[in-house]
């Protein structure tokens, strides 16, 4: 379900920090986001999650893959940033998975080539997408999940939580979750569950591709509060 580490370079430096102040006043009052010059930016790892025989969840109706839904939000993702003037890797890029051989083992070593993505990025920020399910069919909204250890992916799980209830119009709470992408990090990390393809309603709106656009500008703007 979750799957993605990162390594710590350093914390985020006071120079971030006012580029991204810049960047917010542009990209949440309508102006379009850019790079702001002589400062640099984060660099932001995106992980669109599972991949290739791994699919993850099914949408209850369509039957939709929960792994060609997070392609599609991280694909977007990185639009925003990259857009920005982020530096902005992607763990994968096609709906295959990263784990080379299918052979017993096949999980960890998809795990284990996105944390060597996220190391040899020198990442700053790591956020990994996700859909949900529960037995439950009423359960619905989008849900980001933190390290209870890390104060900084609390805030910045905070922040993107926020974004993504305006969105929906829904109150869901951060959570935190006991996952290898968070506990194998020190840099601020999250995994964002998008909305539960185990209901009609998220499921259909995750499907529309416009929908998918503006759950990424909701993250994206997250980020960027975070940072600011």
């Amino acid at each position: 379900m979750k799957i993605l580490t990162v390594t710590k370079r350093t914390a985020i430096t006071a120079a971030c920090v006012a580029a991204a102040a810049a960047i917010i006043v542009a990209a949440c009052a309508g102006g379009g986001a850019r790079q702001t010059d002589g400062l640099s930016l984060p660099t932001v790892v995106i992980d669109a999650g599972h991949g290739g025989i791994d699919a993850g969840v099914y949408g209850v109706n369509t039957g939709v893959k929960e792994s060609d839904i997070n392609l599609a939000v991280a694909a977007e993702l990185r639009g925003r940033f990259a857009g920005a003037g982020f530096d902005c890797v992607m763990t994968r890029t096609t709906h295959g998975g990263l784990y080379g051989s299918t052979a017993k083992g096949f999980k960890m070593r998809d795990m284990q080539a996105r944390k060597k993505t996220v190391e040899e990025s020198g990442a700053d920020i790591v956020i990994s997408i996700h859909q949900n399910t529960c037995p439950l069919p009423s359960r619905r909204g989008p849900h980001v999940f933190s390290d209870r250890d890390s104060e900084a992916s609390g805030s910045l799980a905070q922040c993107v939580q926020q974004k993504l209830n305006e969105l929906y119009g829904s109150d869901n709470e951060k959570l935190f979750g006991d996952y290898y992408m968070l506990r194998c990090t020190a840099a601020p990390s999250i995994i964002v569950e998008c909305g539960f393809l185990s209901n009609s309603e998220d499921e259909e709106l995750l499907s529309d591709p416009s929908f998918r656009s503006d759950v990424a500008e909701a993250i994206f703007k997250g980020v960027i509060y975070y940072l600011s």
